[in-house]
């Protein structure tokens, strides 16, 4: 079986670069978007064979003409207020493609200078551990990984009305108390293989969503 990584780019201009919250929210996206569209048919030898594996997912960045080289790849561009995000098929970990192989992975340390929207009762959530230091681009990744677990535990029923909503997500650090609550409430955790930047086994994630929490303690 050939091991599979997902690319996830993000662009980002000198002038003006995404808010953090926005890019999250963009790939965790991008993610399920690619997911639905592989159960319609697409991609999916390469989707069925990286979910296999260790779903591993890699984010780079781009601006100007790499940007303008990623869209002519074929993927999904998910457009979240400040932030763009574009999701390819799962490619061979030691074969990308050439325009996607010679962006960096590198520069991805974004901030928030506004408050994302509050989330309501019905959304998907990702929350993010706040214990842990991550750049944009690793956190990134871990909600992507989320959105996949929210994605994997949904019903048809579910996920059509999850599609009518163009797979939106929240993404949300937790403070400590209420991230001890969720690691320990049965919810979907994502561990981190450890590959970058933070110890194997780290809890990163963890997904919350309204068909999730059947049987699991209110917190």
């Amino acid at each position: 079986m050939t091991e599979r990584v997902l690319p996830l780019v993000v662009r980002i201009e000198r002038a003006a670069p995404p808010r953090r919250t926005d890019a999250l929210e963009a790939a965790a996206t991008a993610v399920v978007r690619l997911l639905d569209r592989a159960q319609d048919g697409e991609w999916p030898d390469e989707v069925a064979e990286w979910q296999d594996g260790r779903i591993r997912k890699v984010v780079r960045r781009a601006r100007g003409a790499e940007w303008r080289r990623a869209l002519a790849l074929p993927g999904i561009t998910v457009t979240v207020r400040t932030a763009e995000v574009r999701v390819h098929p799962p490619v061979p970990l030691d074969d990308w493609p050439r325009d996607l192989a010679r962006l960096q992975v590198s520069g991805t340390e974004l901030s928030d200078d506004a408050a994302p929207p509050e989330a309501g009762p019905d959304d998907v959530v990702l929350w993010i551990n706040p214990r842990l230091e991550m750049t944009a681009g690793k956190a990134m990744a871990q909600a992507g990984h989320g959105a996949q677990f929210a994605w994997w535990g949904a019903g048809e029923a579910d996920r059509a009305a999850w599609r009518e909503r163009g797979f939106a997500v929240r993404v949300r650090t937790a403070g400590p108390d209420r991230w001890d609550a969720l690691a320990a409430s049965g919810l979907p955790v994502v561990r981190d293989a450890g590959f970058t930047e933070i110890a194997p086994g780290s809890a990163t994630v963890v997904a919350d969503a309204p068909w999730l929490r059947v049987g699991v303690p209110e917190v």
